[in-house]
């Protein structure tokens, strides 16, 4: 097993203190990495090993790429896990559920504890064909749309037009009757699932919407979460709309971005993001943070008396009602739902999202968000980004007056690698790019593809 030689200048943030996981764990995390996407890409995506080599593995952090490559992922397709081995006599684990994608076991955990894993579905649903609801036409997929302009524009994303390190596998555009634009790179179908990563956030805020219109969440009030209850404890004062607003003001490190305990460790969100303390006060400073998501959505998790109950909560009341049935919420090994990551779907399931908040929440006559939700989510937060980033409003970015460009009620889910869902309300626009961009690489620009999309379409 080649051993990861640890780089100080990326893991030490101070000459003062530098906390450096060691060998052994970040040999755990690569393993996990390679186990959950494998696991999540061949039982949620269907795709090949040859695929899941070329897409998922390649082109990651930095911190763990060259130790992913010496490793080997087990597939068991009649139990549907995957089995990782490392250090010799160490594996990790992770084990596929309908409808829920995969959940990485706990280092150390044996295969034996892959039976305790909540699984409340029975069907999947992901794999039937999308029937392409509720667009009233479709343009066909992998079709010229018969205006030359959006063609080109399409054929300059699937280039390295938009970003050196762009690798672009699906574009779809969309009005609220019709999908007119929809490509994908070979291999690749409208049923073909890929991670989200923090584009989840925004699904996320949008299943939070759902727990507003029913009066089981309140956003003005405090998170509420049990571990914070004590009178003594000052974190009781954060309010849900300040997880939302990623303004917590809890320590998350110098980078929030990075939760690779819960992502890649087997760690769960109880363990981890509700066990770090404040360092400023609530609601005074913007900070991307990974935490804040995932603490928003263990408020909603501390509404429900079981697991199966929370873990089907989503489908039941959006997922299913909007027909985003080829979309995997990942959880942790306890049913909290990762939802600032670990998400599977595919391009129409975001566009339908996308509709969903076109619509002001309501889908066929069923008032699923609030019916202000959009507006809430579009405006921008107290504490907002740096200038040279686009605004921020309830886990949603903003592409207002920073961008004159674009139609200042731009608003957009942006992940990791490229992943994004543009919503234009003023234009009745979806835009959806999904990627495997390079790490260390100038990624896909959605700003300059949206702007000449719009152009393209005479908007």
């Amino acid at each position: 097993m080649k051993k990861i030689t640890i780089l100080s200048t990326l893991l030490c943030t101070s000459f003062f203190v530098c906390s450096e996981e060691t060998d052994t764990t970040l040999n755990a995390y690569a393993a996990g990495y390679v186990a959950n996407f494998t696991c999540s890409a061949t039982f949620n995506a269907g795709k090949s090993k040859d695929q899941i080599d070329i897409d998922e593995l390649t082109g990651i952090y930095p911190l763990i790429a060259d130790t992913v490559k010496t490793l080997q992922a087990n597939i068991d397709t009649e139990h549907k896990r995957v089995i990782v081995d490392y250090d010799i006599d160490k594996q990790r684990i992770s084990v596929w559920r309908p409808r829920l994608g995969c959940v990485d076991l706990p280092v150390g955990a044996s295969l034996k504890a892959a039976t305790l894993v909540q699984a409340p579905f029975k069907e999947n649903l992901a794999y039937q064909k999308d029937d392409g609801k509720p667009w009233q036409t479709l343009n066909g997929v992998n079709k010229a749309t018969g205006n030359k302009a959006l063609d080109e524009v399409i054929a300059q994303a699937f280039t390295r037009h938009y970003g050196e390190g762009a690798r672009t596998s699906a574009i779809l555009i969309a009005s609220p009757e019709a999908i007119l634009a929809e490509q994908y790179k070979a291999g690749f179908t409208p049923e073909t699932a890929q991670r989200t990563w923090s584009v989840a956030k925004s699904i996320g805020a949008s299943i939070i919407g759902v727990a507003v219109a029913q009066k089981r969440l309140d956003v003005t009030k405090p998170a509420g979460l049990e571990s914070w209850s004590h009178p003594l404890d000052p974190r009781g004062e954060i309010t849900l709309e300040n997880l939302l607003h990623m303004a917590s003001g809890l320590d998350s490190n110098k980078a929030g971005n990075r939760t690779d305990r819960v992502y890649m460790g087997g760690g769960l969100v109880s363990d981890t993001a509700t066990h770090t303390a404040l360092e400023v006060k609530p609601g005074s400073r913007w900070k991307y943070a990974n935490n804040d998501t995932m603490l928003a959505l263990r408020a909603l998790r501390e509404t429900f008396n079981d697991e199966a109950s929370y873990l089907r909560y989503p489908y039941d009341n959006l997922l299913d009602k909007i027909g985003m049935q080829h979309t995997f919420l990942e959880s942790d090994w306890q049913s909290d739902f990762i939802l600032s990551s670990q998400v599977w779907t595919t391009s129409r399931d975001l566009a339908r999202l996308g509709l969903l908040h076109l619509n002001n929440g309501r889908w066929q006559g069923e008032q699923i968000l609030p019916k202000d939700w959009l507006s809430y989510i579009s405006k921008p937060a107290p504490a907002q980004p740096p200038e040279t980033a686009p605004g921020y409003g309830a886990q949603w970015w903003l592409y207002n007056e920073r961008f004159p460009e674009l139609p200042n009620d731009t608003i957009a889910a942006r992940g990791n690698r490229g992943q994004y869902l543009v919503i234009i309300p003023s234009e009745q626009l979806v835009i959806v790019r999904r990627g495997y961009d390079l790490a260390g690489l100038k990624g896909f620009s959605e700003h300059d593809f949206t702007r000449d999309v719009l152009k393209a379409l005479g908007r």
